[in-house]
């Protein structure tokens, strides 16, 4: 039987996905692969929070050593996105790295065993297609199961931490019109930092908020500002009232004593036009012909310090081709050892460097020259990235 005819049953393997249990889908995976390619060793691979390792999914507690996420076959495949056929000796045949990626959103690598001369081009791109699929079931099996949450972890989550990544979208999204690409850190311990977003067919809303405090404190502050923002959003609620309900939610709670420093853009998916509102610290910079400039947005009052603060919103123009990059505070204003402010140049500099990398790239990249100028990775603010390339709709 040639690899062709093997794969025409996977249509089937799809649903047999599906009807797996949540916490079976590797073994599921292994046996399907096993009877319609021979595959000898299936591995799943899950990045973990901080993005540095490829976690194996393996029987919890105990899991297999962790490979690197930027080195290696699997981690040439999670960096560019592209299956990797690693070339074995003889008689063990060929390794298939494969990323694992939903709707833009990196999960891992799907490494797959096969025997010697079976790892064809068109296998390989029928592998690829039962590795998105699987992403979607992982995915979905995470509202019934912690396993593949629990194999993400190289150390056990701050419970502040644990919070905020419950409420993120995920770290990426891609739609023909843009990608995103986001990160935070310190990983474990995250407390008051979050971004956010929600696409439909005509329009993009992004936000970038932080919490003012640290740790649970911070978490509750931005898990309510984020709630307040997304009921509104739901509601239909223009940009500049999303911000004016955030504020009147965060404000009947804390009484002015904290807020939530927030930015919220509105895209139009067909024009390119976005509308933002600048409610606090998190900065936003543009890419545009080989120049890296800030977008001067006026600075509003963060979410929550006064009560029932009116809002308004600004536009600007985005191209295809642009890039868009967003930083908290524990980014921009973040200082070294020695008080040296990482500062604006420092970004600029990491951000020109970076500008042929993907966008998921771009965001770890800013921040790992945040730590390297701090010194440490338990950095004392939050850190978030968010970074979005424009490629506009097609006429």
């Amino acid at each position: 039987m040639d690899a062709v005819t093997a794969f025409e049953p996977f249509p089937s393997a799809e649903a047999q996905l599906r009807a797996a249990a949540p916490h079976a889908l590797v073994a599921t995976a292994r046996r399907l692969l096993a009877e319609r390619v021979g595959a000898r060793e299936v591995t799943l691979l899950l990045a973990d929070y901080g993005l540095n390792v490829l976690q194996p999914v393996s029987h919890l507690p105990h899991t297999s050593t962790p490979v690197p996420a930027h080195d290696g076959p699997a981690g040439s495949a999670f960096l560019t996105q592209k299956p990797v056929v690693e070339v074995l000796h003889e008689s063990a045949g060929h390794l298939v790295h494969l990323p694992i990626t939903v709707r833009g959103d990196r999960l891992g690598v799907l490494c797959v065993r096969l025997p010697a001369g079976t790892a064809d081009p068109d296998t390989v791109l029928r592998l690829g297609d039962f590795a998105t699929a699987l992403g979607h079931e992982v995915a979905a099996a995470g509202r019934d199961t912690d396993l593949y949450l629990q194999a993400r972890r190289t150390r056990r989550l701050t419970l502040a931490a644990e919070m905020q990544w419950q409420l993120l979208p995920g770290r990426g999204c891609a739609r023909e019109e843009f990608v995103i690409g986001a990160h935070l850190e310190p990983a474990y311990a995250i407390g008051g930092d979050n971004f956010d977003w929600s696409t439909s067919a005509d329009h993009l809303v992004l936000t970038v908020t932080d919490g003012m405090g640290q740790g649970i404190e911070a978490s509750l502050l931005t898990s309510l500002a984020v709630g307040a923002l997304r009921n509104a959003r739901r509601a239909d609620i223009g940009l500049a009232d999303q911000a004016c309900l955030a504020d009147q939610a965060v404000y009947a709670q804390y009484g002015g004593k904290v807020y939530a420093s927030t930015l919220l853009l509105h895209f139009d998916l067909a024009t390119g036009t976005v509308h933002a509102v600048d409610a606090g610290s998190p900065q936003l910079f543009r890419q545009r012909d080989g120049r890296t400039e800030r977008i001067e947005l006026e600075a509003q009052l963060p979410l929550g310090m006064f009560e029932e603060t009116l809002y308004v919103e600004q536009t600007f123009q985005v191209e295809p081709g642009d890039r868009l990059i967003a930083v908290s505070t524990g980014v921009h204003g973040t200082r070294s050892t020695a008080g040296d402010l990482f500062g604006e140049q420092a970004l600029r500099q990491i951000l020109g460097a970076t500008r042929p990398a993907q966008p998921h790239e771009t965001a770890r990249a800013v921040v790992a020259g945040l730590i390297e100028h701090y010194g440490s990775r338990e950095l004392v603010s939050d850190a978030a990235v968010v970074c979005l390339d424009w490629h506009g709709r097609r006429t």
